[in-house]
């Protein structure tokens, strides 16, 4: 089955740029030119990856990305003519996986499009679970659930792609500190962008799983070291 990319972009030249690169490498590419329409498509059918604008007409591309990441983890390009580093790292904070500016190179891309597809598809592939405390770490999935003692069931809690390929690589390494450079290897590879996302990704991850973000139990800070999942089993 062919992936399936979802184009947000007002300008209709570059919209169909895009679908016409991506259509080469044989993915499926669905259009759109407002934030209220691609929102719609993305409840209408299954999406694997979204290329968004953030200067669109209504809704812009700040609020499509908060209102996508309440229900759904797949990766995120943001495409826009906006160069500031506040911008950029605004998109991360939301939950953008990466960040493309504008004029840019059509088959550059499409390439970075064909990585986090491919990303995407090698972690599904992976049949392994992870507990630490009430949490559930199904990394075949790529979902997070928290067990519900008193209705003895459990929920999920919504991650970013790159927030659950973050907490993924903790997992692996459970018990071993991970330095910001090696979380930022591991997770962004060479994509262009600041090593400060990661602190940025390990707050948003806190704020999701720790009672109490400014004292956490499970994704600890090693002073001077980096990051490490809390080595002690589930709760």
């Amino acid at each position: 089955m062919k992936a399936r990319v979802l184009v947000i972009e007002d300008e209709p030249e570059i919209n169909k740029l895009i679908s016409l690169y991506l259509n080469h490498e044989g993915i499926e590419t669905l259009s759109c030119s407002t934030g209220e329409e691609g929102l719609a498509k993305i409840s209408a059918g299954d999406v694997d990856l979204a290329v968004l604008d953030i200067n669109l007409p209504g809704m812009d591309g700040y609020e499509v990305l908060q209102a996508l990441r309440k229900k759904h983890n797949f990766p995120v390009i943001i495409v826009s003519a906006r160069t500031d580093d506040a911008d950029m790292i605004l998109g991360f904070g939301y939950g953008a996986d990466d960040f493309v500016t504008k004029p840019f190179s059509p088959r550059v891309l499409a390439a970075r499009v064909r990585a986090h597809l491919r990303r995407k598809a090698e972690y599904s592939e992976q049949k392994t679970e992870v507990l630490f405390g009430p949490f559930v770490l199904d990394i075949d999935a790529r979902i997070l659930r928290k067990r519900n003692a008193e209705a003895d069931s459990f929920e999920q809690i919504a991650l970013s792609p790159k927030e659950t390929e973050l907490l993924i690589n903790l997992a692996r390494n459970r018990g071993k500190p991970r330095n910001s450079e090696e979380l930022y290897s591991s997770v962004w590879g060479n994509e262009y962008g600041d090593i400060a996302t990661v602190a940025v990704h390990i707050q948003r991850l806190r704020k999701k799983i720790e009672d109490d973000p400014s004292e956490p139990r499970f994704i600890l800070t090693m002073k001077g070291i980096g990051y490490m999942l809390s080595p002690g089993g589930p709760a």
